[in-house]
């Protein structure tokens, strides 16, 4: 099946990351995590908004009076748009070498983040990861608890199913699994792989569909995103004009276009100059809708 795919903002970010529509303000939000940035745009009007922090943003998420929840290098913070960060939670102060990686707002209103060694410098460089020490978090009424002992090279996808499973990755192993979750503790178990060793890229953001597929960006050379069953089952790969789609998320009238962000981290200034749109936000008429996104707050 064809698709029609466009370049909605050649916005350069260096590693554009967790996407999210926010259907209040008919907008997608998303974060540049290097270019320490938030960003917001109006696909209607072509307006696009950019707020710059002093350190990491590393995910977004939408709160229920409106503001926002956003993942820092070792913090979780409230955020209005325009305002001043409000640090609520230290995660893994205990290990300083850690950042936080993804962070999406759960089904239960909870703001639930992913760890992973730090791989940013500050001063912006790439660092080799040497161990995985990332671990999985749940944040919901003023406390922060871990819900796996599993531990993960690169934290990343957080995905609710229609039967309670939770679908998460570890970028390092290119392999995504499906957990249960207990809905009184909240601790996943009866980890599943339903994904691994797919050949094109590595896998990052993901989004689930309103027929219960899963959309997951392969970045890392990957150039697309997969459709695929709660299971593991391909659906259809969709070719992206970028190398590194990294998050995607549905929005627009109906939610009815795949926003999909990407990043240029790494790439030499030559290669950029050859393919200009890395690091751009793309839209995809992909013939299904979403669902809007969750919020924070019980």
């Amino acid at each position: 099946m064809g698709v029609e795919v466009d370049v909605v903002l050649a916005a350069k970010n260096v590693v554009g990351e967790s996407a999210v529509w926010d259907e209040r303000e008919h907008a997608l939000c998303w974060v540049d995590i290097v270019g320490k940035s938030i960003h917001r745009l109006r696909p209607n009007s072509g307006k696009h908004e950019k707020w710059n922090f002093h350190d990491l943003v590393t995910s977004i998420g939408l709160r229920k009076d409106g503001g926002a929840i956003v993942g820092l290098r070792k913090s979780i913070a409230l955020w209005d748009f325009g305002g001043q960060l409000r640090a609520i939670a230290e995660v893994e102060s205990e290990l300083p070498r850690n950042r936080l990686n993804e962070g999406v707002v759960g089904p239960d209103g909870a703001f639930w983040v992913g760890t992973m060694q730090d791989n940013i410098g500050l001063d912006g460089t790439p660092q080799a990861i040497t161990a995985k020490t990332g671990r999985l978090y749940r944040y919901a009424g003023g406390e922060l608890s871990s819900v796996s002992d599993d531990h993960f090279g690169i934290t990343n996808t957080l995905i609710w199913t229609e039967d309670g499973r939770l679908i998460t990755a570890d970028t390092e192993d290119n392999t995504i699994y499906s957990y249960a979750l207990d809905n009184k503790s909240w601790s996943l178990h009866d980890r599943r792989t339903i994904l691994s060793g797919f050949s094109r890229g590595l896998p990052d953001g993901s989004c689930v569909d309103a027929e219960g597929f899963i959309w997951n960006c392969r970045v890392a050379g990957g150039g697309c995103v997969v459709r695929f069953t709660p299971s593991g089952i391909i659906d259809r790969i969709v070719d992206l004009p970028c190398s590194w789609p990294t998050s995607c998320a549905f929005g627009g009238p109906g939610l009815e276009t795949l926003f999909v962000t990407s990043a240029r981290f790494t790439m030499t200034d030559a290669y950029l100059a050859e393919n200009p749109y890395e690091g751009s936000v793309f839209g995809i008429r992909a013939g299904v809708c979403g669902l809007p996104a969750n919020r924070f707050g019980q």
